[in-house]
């Protein structure tokens, strides 16, 4: 797992599997990413291949920490998920409850054609 803030993002990438074994310290260590200038956090999914229950608890859990501090104006978005972890959160309804898009991350570097 990758964690790069920004001064208005915290961006979490590179997690290959999201289960019981990552799922603690993805919570973890996007709580402790968090300042006071952060205005979303983005959970690039695109390498994400396999995700289980307890991974879509964590997904959960992140959701409802920012909930309760919706005064802050923090966004959480599902960036570019890879399929198994798409039809997942498809299947489970999930993708109403978060914003799933697919695009580069906040402080990606551009694609260049």
């Amino acid at each position: 797992m990758r964690i790069k803030k920004t001064h208005h993002a915290v961006l979490i990438s590179d997690l290959p599997v999201l289960d019981a074994r990552t799922a603690a310290d993805l919570v973890a260590q996007t709580r402790s990413a968090l300042h006071p200038q952060v205005a979303a956090i983005e959970l690039d999914l695109s390498r994400t291949e396999s995700v289980d229950s307890k991974g879509l608890g964590a997904l959960v859990a992140l959701y409802r920490w920012i909930q309760r501090h919706r005064d802050a104006g923090i966004a959480f978005r599902l960036l570019n998920p890879a399929p198994p972890a798409r039809q997942l959160i498809e299947l489970t309804r999930l993708h109403r409850l978060f914003e799933v898009v697919e695009r580069q991350p906040v402080g990606a570097p551009a694609l260049v054609a």
